[in-house]
This record gives structure tokens, sequence and C-alpha cells, in this order.
């Protein structure tokens, strides 16, 4: 496999063809079975997969045709024919493996949070520079047409000088009492849930559609439910929504609301983008246009546009009318990934740097919401895409 130099950088020839890919999949919950999807879109192989346990391993090698389930998780990394270890575990489980996957050699596409603390973050960003490794994090909503689309018009000046952006991420699936999950648990999940689950996928989304930063953020958390489970044997300790204004260092300001107890609301991933001459909006769950607005006209671009930037034109697969989402983001993602792994340098690819971003923001929106005041965002090395572990059985690995 060749060495990847420039992670993160856009190239302006495209990406490289990829070369085989053959994956391990460590965690058999939906998004191992996402993972394991988009690696054979693109042409790949899973050759392997590991679980909690060996009945999960092995329920999911039968039910999506993989050759070998381990026991071992570190066992599969250190095969001789992976290249790529997906990590699509409970998030506590992230750093471990990922670490054990660079010693081992192998390139990486680790599940969000990179690490439940930034410090962690970082030393995993340093590991996979010093490897010289493929280090990738699926901030996917990144891959959806528009998304791109809203980028390059960001960027070509067609909105003027950016002043505000606002927006928010809204769920309900944990809006009962009676409904539990890992990431509930700070142990692990991590100290955040709704910031460091979904939060974390719309700033991203703002940063790169931007390709601004935020620099300060002065935030709020709520908890509507202190015990969860079939008889309220769980205490809560993380939130279940978040609220935040924030500034930018090109001079925006905006907010954003974060929950997963909103009634009704799916996935409704949002953000709006306003700048001196004109404004556009992307909704995740109707990903197929882009509204566009001004002083004069308001419109609505969709993916046949025909003066579709080339960076969103790549990304359509499929003919309007046939409606693409999560799973073609995915699917995106990783046969970019791969064409990384060639050694070519997909435009937009998100890489352990991104991670590292996610994870000082949510512990600065932890901060000022326990502090109740502004607080400074630290910088750090690494793009949001600029336009070691002791050999050991490892457990509760199967994910959401």
């Amino acid at each position: 496999m060749k060495k990847v130099t420039s992670l993160g950088e856009a190239s302006s020839s495209g990406p490289a063809t990829p070369e085989a890919y053959r994956a391990a999949v460590i965690g058999t919950g939906f998004m191992g079975r996402v993972h394991t999807h988009a690696v054979r879109a693109g042409g790949g192989e899973v050759v392997g997969v590991a679980g909690s346990s060996p009945a999960k391993a092995e329920q999911f090698r039968a039910a999506h045709r993989i050759a070998r389930a381990h026991d071992d998780a570190l066992e599969l990394i250190h095969r001789p024919d992976v290249d790529v270890v997906h990590v699509c575990t409970p998030n506590h489980m992230h750093a471990p493996l990922s670490l054990a996957a660079l010693a081992a050699g192998k390139h990486v596409v680790c599940e969000k949070p990179l690490a439940t603390d930034a410090e962690t973050a970082r030393d995993l960003t340093t590991a996979a520079r010093e490897a010289d490794r493929v280090a990738v994090v699926p901030f996917v909503y990144r891959f959806h047409p528009m998304a791109r689309e809203a980028r390059a018009q960001v960027a070509a000046g067609a909105i003027g000088k950016v002043s505000l952006a606002h927006g928010g991420y809204l769920q309900d699936w944990l809006l009962y009492p009676e409904e539990d999950n890992w990431r509930v648990d700070p142990r692990v999940g991590g100290p955040t849930r709704a910031f460091g689950d979904i939060g974390s996928h719309w700033c991203d989304m703002l940063e790169f559609v931007t390709g601004d930063r935020i620099t300060a953020v002065s935030a709020q958390t709520s908890r509507i439910n202190d015990s969860r489970g079939e008889n309220g044997g769980r205490a809560v300790t993380t939130e279940d929504l978040v609220t935040f204004q924030f500034a930018t260092a090109g001079g925006a300001v905006g907010s954003a609301v974060i929950s997963q107890v909103s009634p009704g609301r799916k996935n409704q991933l949002v953000l709006e983008v306003s700048g001196t001459e004109g404004s556009l909006r992307f909704d995740q769950e109707h990903p197929e246009t882009l509204w566009a607005g001004g002083r004069g006209r308001t419109g609505i671009i969709s993916r046949d546009d025909p003066a579709l930037s080339p960076d969103a034109s790549r990304m359509v697969t499929l003919p309007v009318g046939h409606p693409q989402g999560y799973q073609d983001c995915f699917n995106a993602l990783v046969t970019d990934t791969g064409a990384a792994v060639a050694g070519g340098a997909p435009e937009g690819l998100p890489v352990f740097a991104d991670g590292l971003r996610a994870a000082v923001l949510a512990e600065s929106v932890l901060a000022s919401a326990r502090e109740r005041r502004w607080v400074d965002v630290p910088a750090h090395e690494g793009p949001v895409s600029e336009a070691c572990a002791a050999r050991a059985p490892i457990t509760g690995v199967d994910g959401a």
C-alpha cells in the first residue's frame, strides 16, 4: 500500500484510482453494517469482523457473508491481509483500537468521536501523522453533493462575506425515560452526549462549508430525564440538549440548537449561512436541494444543475429523481479513503485532525455551560480539511 503525504489537501487532478481495499470491521451494530456496505460499494472486501462476543461476531459474519469472525479484535487488526481497520465500537474503545491499528501499520477509519477527551484525540492525531497512515473520521454529511455545492459557493464569494450562521441538529430517539443506550453512560460514551454525538457533526459542517473556525462559544446544556431504563435504573449525567452562540475567526456570529429529545425530529441537520450578498440553507433530511436567497430573488439549486461545482458534481452518483442519502455519503467517504490509501488527496476527506477539532470544541462547550460564561476555543494544528495499545482481549466493541 502506498503512503499518503498530504492528508486533507485539495487535489486539482481528482482522486487517485484506489488499490485493493481489504478491511477489518470492529463492531457489529448499526455502524458496522453501514461501514461494511460502504466498503463493498467501493469495490473493497471485508475480510474479517470482531465484536463484543464470539457469538455476535459470528452472527454478523454469517449475515453479511464475511470470510472470518474473530474472538479477539487485536488478532484481527494484526492480520496481514488487513489494509484498513474500521472502528465502529462504543466511544471508549475508539482510542485503544485506533492506536493498536496504527502501531500495526494499518490505515484507520474511526467512528466519531475520535476520543472522549481532547488530549487523547491529540495523541491519536500525532500517532497517525508519525505512522504516515490514512486516518479518517466519518463526518459524512460533508459528502452530500449539495453540502459541497454550498461550500463551493461560499468559497467563490457567491454570498459575499459571511456574517451569520445558524441552525441545529434535532433528533427524538431519546425522548422517553425508558429509552436507554450505551451513549448515556459517560464511562462508555464520554462526558458529552448530545453535543459529542450530533453537535460535532453540525460544527464540522459549519466550518467545512464556510472555511472558517469557531473561536468562542457561550453554551447551555439541559437534561429532561435524570434517569433512564425500563425501571429508571441508570442515573443520567450527560446532556439531552445544547444551545450555544459562537463567534468565528472571520468575524461571523451565530447560534445552534442540538437535541436528542425533540418530538417528531428524526435526523434534521440544518445549516443556514448568510453573507453580505446572499444566503444558503442546507437541510440533511432534504439533501437533494440547496436553498439560495438574495434581496432580489430566492431559488432552489438541485443536483442536476448544469452549473454545479466540480466537487459537488463528483459526488453525484445517481440520476436526479433517484434520491441519494446517508448510505451514499458513507460510500463516497470510503471511496475517497481508498483513493487516499492509493496516494491521492481527495478533496474534503475528514481526517483525525478534524476529530481532534471536534473534541476541542466539545470541551469548550462543556466548560462554557458548566461555568456559565463565554469560553475561547483553543487553536490546534491540522485541517478541518483546508480548501500502542497492549495486546489483550478487548470487550464491549459492538457499537451502535
